[in-house]
């Protein structure tokens, strides 16, 4: 059986990185490194969700996202139940979101991992059900196991998480892995400098504690450890006046601009990769990418998510 930390894990929910302790995200991370060498499906994983029921309320876009949590709650012997929004009473009968969540519930429910557009929605599910939360991402607020999973590469790669300086560049605005990054980078004691135009450094007074940006790109990579680059997220925006060419120039991660950077930064990416806007083929397929590492290290992530949260639960209810 893999090491749970469900000493140092207390909370029903996993709905940000925001407010959780320096321990509290080494719990996570540590089991899933616990859980790491099972991500794959290769080998047998301890089956900490057995007889358990999952539901994907996923009503965004997704690809990695929906597909790991999947993986992660099956491979750990659970089941999942994917919402299809577009079929559903919620898109051709009116059901709020909420009667949703409580109505599934109430068909057997042992955790809900939920994406959507709205900011805090997975807050007001967590408030009106009694299974645990995960959040898979609000609006441009927080999407805690993207970070986590971020955490856990670079903490693979360079064998810590204090003392690093990591460049996010790209669609900050819009970002809220970027915003989940920051927290947790930051509850660790690293540093994390938000990078673009200004029109992507707006917009950012929804953060709390202090905000490092900076605008030339160029000037900032001799300072970072790791680059974490960003898309452009045009679904996000309703009136974009953006100069793709002039952007391409000004912040395309190249093998150039990423020999600026410490010696043998990796880059890192959330997905999906906008190939030839912020990065190119070379540095996406390049030895210094972890992307690929990065999804890997997802599964792990999202399997201890669901571990821990479910194991919470169960204490809480004297299970």
């Amino acid at each position: 059986m893999a090491n749970l930390a469900t000493d140092r894990w207390t909370r029903r929910d996993l709905l940000g990185l925001e407010g959780l302790t320096a321990d509290e995200i080494l719990a996570l991370l540590d089991t899933a490194d616990e859980f790491f060498p099972f991500a794959t499906g290769r080998d047998p994983a301890p089956q900490a969700l057995q007889g358990r029921t999952v539901l994907n309320l996923i009503l965004e876009d997704s690809t990695r996202t929906r597909t790991s949590f999947t993986l992660a709650a099956e491979r750990l012997g659970g089941r999942v139940i994917q919402f299809h929004a577009g079929t559903s009473s919620m898109s051709q009968k009116g059901e709020t979101l909420l009667d949703t969540a409580r109505n599934i519930e109430a068909m057997g429910l042992d955790a809900i991992v939920i994406r959507h557009k709205e900011r805090e929605a997975p807050h007001r599910v967590a408030e009106a059900v009694a299974c645990p939360v995960v959040n898979a991402g609000d609006d441009a607020h927080e999407h805690p196991t993207q970070a986590l999973l971020d955490l856990l590469t670079l903490r693979h790669h360079f064998g810590r998480l204090d003392g690093l300086t990591v460049a996010i560049c790209g669609d900050v605005r819009h970002s809220r892995v970027a915003r989940s990054n920051l927290y947790g980078l930051r509850t660790l004691g690293s540093r994390a400098i938000f990078v673009g135009p200004d029109l992507f450094l707006q917009g950012l007074d929804d953060i709390r504690g202090e905000v490092e940006t900076a605008t030339d790109f160029d000037a900032v990579l001799p300072e970072c450890d790791a680059v974490m680059m960003l898309r452009v997220q045009f679904e996000r925006h309703t009136d974009l006046d953006l100069d793709l060419d002039a952007y391409r120039r000004g912040y395309q991660l190249t093998a150039e601009r990423l020999a600026r950077a410490g010696d043998g930064a990796p880059v890192l990416h959330p997905g999906p990769v906008n190939r030839g806007t912020e990065l190119a083929d070379e540095v996406t397929d390049g030895p210094q990418s972890l992307i690929l590492h990065q999804v890997t290290c997802g599964v792990a992530v999202r399997m201890a998510a669901l571990a821990l949260c479910t194991a919470a639960a169960d204490r809480a209810s004297g299970d």
